[in-house]
């Protein structure tokens, strides 16, 4: 990939997770702050940005909404997956203790993971529409009695003491992003194993899915994740997101996806790239 600005996009303020998957995935890289998934997207079609870093599936609550239907309308291609280990930290101004904070502000994802931690220290839980805006709004009012819960990374942004870490109930929690560019790479080859991300529609004939997912099985293909979801709010029309291990030109891989075309209406190829290693 020839780069043009060195940026690297993702969704919310700086310090959210995202920010700190891009700087763990491209430390070479500027990260680029925008509004919305829509815009991170439009940000690397217009050439504001080489990449974009967006979540797509966390292992507490499952797939991230709206991504699944934004990846293949979008004219961009996953070349890398990147995970990143939810770590949450309470955050509060410099000189506050923990007895002195009464409230906190997070995400609303982020309150139960810490309720424990949160209960055990009689602090009360309040939501925020992003950690992240939460830590930095907090440095701007200079509130002594409250704190935030956000990532380590959010409390050196905004000049934030850490009085708590890993104050999480469980500690799996674990945020896949992929990386996504204008252009495939379908040349690459890592030394581990290759990943093919591809969306799919079946044919309105009985029993297509289960033909169509024949020829993984008899070609030795193993697909790693399948879903489906709703076309333009239609419960007839039903789209599939899938994972496979293998590359496109492996010849297993491409006989289960020629098999596959017969059965289908339409079948894009979202990305080829190498596994990561925290898989």
């Amino acid at each position: 990939m020839s780069s043009t600005t060195n940026k690297i996009a993702f969704q919310g303020e700086l310090g959210a997770y995202s920010h700190e998957a891009c700087q763990q995935a491209r430390p070479d890289m500027e990260a680029m702050s925008c509004r919305t998934f829509e815009e991170v997207i439009e940000a690397v079609e217009s050439g504001a940005a080489d990449l974009a870093m967006l979540p797509i599936e966390n292992s507490t609550y499952g797939r991230v909404a709206d991504i699944h239907r934004l990846l293949p309308e979008s004219r961009l291609h996953i070349i890398d997956e990147a995970f990143v280990r939810v770590r949450i930290s309470l955050m509060a101004m410099p000189g506050v203790t923990l007895d002195d904070v009464k409230s906190v502000r997070a995400h609303l994802v982020l309150l139960p993971q810490s309720a424990q931690f949160l209960q055990k220290n009689g602090i009360v839980g309040i939501s925020a529409a992003d950690s992240a805006g939460a830590a930095r709004e907090l440095s701007e009012s200079k509130v002594l009695d409250q704190g935030v819960l956000a990532s380590d990374l959010a409390a050196e942004i905004y000049g934030l003491n850490v009085l708590a870490t890993d104050i999480e109930d469980h500690g799996h929690n674990t945020t896949r992003f992929v990386i996504m560019s204008r252009e495939p790479d379908l040349s690459r080859r890592s030394h581990g194993k290759m990943m093919t991300t591809f969306v799919f529609e079946v044919r309105n004939i009985p029993a297509a899915l289960y033909k169509a997912m024949g020829g993984f099985a008899t070609n030795g293909v193993n697909m790693t994740k399948l879903e489906s979801y709703m076309v333009d709010g239609s419960f007839t029309a039903t789209r599939f997101y899938a994972d496979i291990d293998g590359h496109p030109d492996d010849a297993n891989v491409a006989l289960a996806l020629d098999e596959l075309r017969y059965f289908t209406n339409h079948l894009k190829i979202v990305g080829v790239y190498p596994t990561a290693q925290d898989r």
